[in-house]
């Protein structure tokens, strides 16, 4: 892109609106009659988590307006039904770039006239850089659209460029700021009922010092500390007193039996076991807000813990925590891998984008943080919980 076209994709992208003020970047004027809004954030729990401020700031914006957050099965069971700035899930169809899954045409087009009928006002992507996801907000013919762009994506009414590495709520609260919203906070709260503490209270040991919960999983193999290192971290937490719960999805099931069983060699493994694929996620969310301290890798679980209060230690992969690590210490501590390079080839993975080159060689990028650092954080950060929690 020469110098003429970044003038002309900067210009244009703010669609002639005048600039009111700052906040994470301009914050043009709103859009006038605003009723219904759709959000567009597919992808993972974390995902979610990461846009919530920016629904946050919309629901702030444009008082009594209704908003759909256009997502997945994972975010309707989340969010449905539960108090919050989204009134509704709408589930995505598998779509190329914005759903992963098997092609379904007719059930897209059966989504895209349900969703057209719904008449909305301001249609806002918060998914990637638009190279799929802009084409996929243009049809549902809503007034007013917002969102990313790279050079390379169809235009919206307004947006901001997509730079690879940008702390994620940040990106999406700079993106309303196109419609006019202000942010109202940088990390959304996720309330736990009643009742769902009580279903998860049979998991809970009497007597025990404090509850860590661990999370040797990620989507991502590159992104786990190996199960060892957990382990060790594991059993300290059991030593010094404490019930460890190990987490994860059915999928990652062996993962924690095995982190539960080298534990169980180093500590009292009658305080150490695994849930992992006994959970629904509003279950999950109660586990989470029970313990006083989650230890786990840059994933769902952990930006979930987040967003219910509960300290977390998360292990990162430095590339990974510019884009998705917690902007607070009190209560979040982060331990870094500094991995630059493939050992085996030596291609650089600092990737710029999803279409940069990656080799097949599958490492832990984490693999040289010190169990006993984080550990030590783990015991810093459980005794802030206990003290917050009057216990």
């Amino acid at each position: 892109m020469d110098q003429r076209d970044r003038t002309e994709f900067g210009t244009a992208a703010f669609g002639g609106a005048a600039v009111t003020g700052t906040a994470v970047g301009p914050v043009l004027e709103p859009f006038e009659g605003v009723r219904r809004v759709a959000v567009l954030r597919g992808g993972g729990l974390g995902d979610l988590m990461f846009a919530m401020p920016a629904v946050d700031a919309l629901a702030a914006a444009y008082p009594g307006a209704e908003i759909t957050l256009l997502g997945t099965p994972m975010h309707a069971a989340l969010l449905d039904g539960f108090p919050g700035p989204v009134d509704r899930v709408e589930v995505l169809p598998f779509a190329h770039g914005v759903r992963p899954g098997p092609e379904d045409p007719p059930a897209q087009a059966a989504f895209f006239e349900r969703m057209r009928s719904r008449g909305f006002d301001l249609a806002v992507q918060l998914h990637g850089g638009g190279r799929f996801s802009n084409p996929f907000l243009l049809g549902l013919d809503a007034r007013h659209s917002i969102g990313t762009r790279t050079p390379d994506a169809q235009p919206l009414e307004r947006s901001i460029p997509y730079v690879y590495y940008q702390n994620e709520v940040l990106r999406a609260l700079e993106v309303v700021g196109l419609a006019g919203a202000r942010p109202v906070s940088l990390q959304h709260r996720l309330e736990v009922t009643p009742a769902e503490a009580a279903r998860i209270s049979p998991l809970l040991q009497p007597g025990s010092e404090s509850l860590v919960v661990v999370h040797p999983g990620a989507s991502d193999q590159r992104r786990r500390w190996p199960a060892p290192s957990f382990a060790e971290v594991a059993a300290k937490a059991a030593q010094d007193g404490s019930q460890v719960l190990v987490i994860g999805d059915a999928g990652e099931a062996e993962l924690a039996g095995t982190v539960v069983r080298l534990a169980a060699g180093m500590a009292d493994g009658g305080r150490i076991r695994s849930v992992a694929g006994q959970l629904d996620l509003r279950e999950l969310a109660a586990l989470l807000r029970a313990a006083d301290v989650v230890v786990a890798n840059d994933s769902g679980p952990r930006h979930l813990a987040q967003a219910v209060g509960t300290p977390t230690v998360g292990i990162y992969w430095v590339g990974n925590m510019i884009m998705a690590g917690a902007p607070g210490r009190t209560l979040h501590r982060i331990h870094l891998g500094w991995v630059t390079h493939c050992p085996v080839c030596g291609v650089d993975v600092t990737q710029v984008g999803w279409n940069a080159r990656r080799c097949d060689h599958e490492f832990p990028l984490t693999a040289q943080v010190s169990p006993a650092d984080v550990y030590a954080d783990v015991q810093e950060l459980t005794a802030t919980s206990l003290l917050l929690r009057g216990r």
